[in-house]
């Protein structure tokens, strides 16, 4: 069987089991980064020579500027290769997973996430003042750690201004033009955040600014582009560097580390599954700390 004709049968079985959003990522990373390669290739006859031939493809892939895949992402494709030849392994007899001997194509730990400092997020967010309505999802992501799509699927249902507290217990995405409200992606994702004083304010204020918003009306009704778009335009317009959407995550979360909590803390915070993850994953500090250590 050729790896492109196997590749149909894995994706109709493994994605009736995952989210429409899930389901849409996986097909086009499989689609763009590894049937081209493999495409005319028997399943069987996949070698370990060849997965390396892939790897060093990809490791070696520029764009326009000069910079290649990062070493998550780089992971993440070779992770997913692995999964199918080893559901080939297990369902359909092939005696060996070839990617085992190729060995993995990016370093054991990632590299250090992009984040902002206070004072940058500060210069960005001013020049988000006249556009209410991202300025207040920017505050959100920033001083909240919630992801973007648990932030564009609330409701004033789930903002409880008594108790200081935000309910994240849905996920938006959009598919195909589709919208999708989807819980989220682990059951550890169901948990309340709670709000700092400014964002109690801020929230309320922009909720008092919205014409006829109903109770289970999106806070927020825009797709992912605006906030990209929103982001790009702030950074040039404060000569903040350029970040990704998800990096404000990052951000948050160095803000927490810089205040002193605890590990445990910052992984609740953020819904990690275990404590490991927090630590391995945000081990850096701000500049500044660096500095005080220097200074002992």
């Amino acid at each position: 069987m050729l790896f492109v004709d196997f590749i149909e049968i894995y994706q109709s079985d493994a994605c009736s089991r995952l989210k429409k959003t899930t389901q849409a990522n996986k097909r086009f990373l499989i689609d763009s980064k590894i049937t081209p390669y493999f495409v005319k290739l028997p399943l069987s006859e996949i070698k370990p020579t060849d997965v390396r031939k892939w790897q060093n493809e990809l490791m070696a892939l520029k764009d326009e500027k000069g910079k290649g895949y990062s070493e998550t992402y780089l992971k993440t494709i070779n992770n997913q290769l692995t999964s199918i030849f080893n559901y080939a392994v297990k369902f359909y007899h092939l005696p060996e997973n070839p990617c085992h001997l190729a060995g993995s194509m990016s370093k054991k730990s990632a590299t250090p996430k992009e984040f902002w400092t206070p004072e940058e997020f500060n210069k960005f967010i001013v020049a988000l003042k006249e556009a209410p309505e991202s300025y207040t999802m920017f505050m959100l992501l920033y001083f909240t750690g919630i992801h973007e799509g648990e932030m564009l699927a609330l409701t004033p249902l789930d903002i409880d201004f008594e108790r200081s507290i935000i309910r994240i217990e849905k996920n938006y995405q959009c598919v195909d033009g589709e919208d999708y409200i989807t819980s989220p992606k682990t059951h550890k994702g169901n948990r309340t955040v709670v709000m700092p004083e400014v964002i109690k304010k801020c929230l309320a204020d922009y909720m008092e600014q919205v014409y006829g918003l109903k109770p289970d009306d999106r806070l927020f009704p825009y797709y992912k582009t605006k906030l990209y778009k929103d982001m790009n335009k702030a950074c040039k317009k404060s000569g903040v560097k350029k970040n990704r959407v998800h990096d404000i995550r990052h951000s948050h979360t160095s803000l927490l580390i810089d205040m002193g909590c605890s590990p445990l803390l910052v992984a609740e915070r953020l819904c990690h599954e275990r404590v490991s993850t927090t630590t391995e994953v945000y081990s850096h500090l701000f500049p500044t700390k660096q500095t005080e250590v220097a200074n002992l």
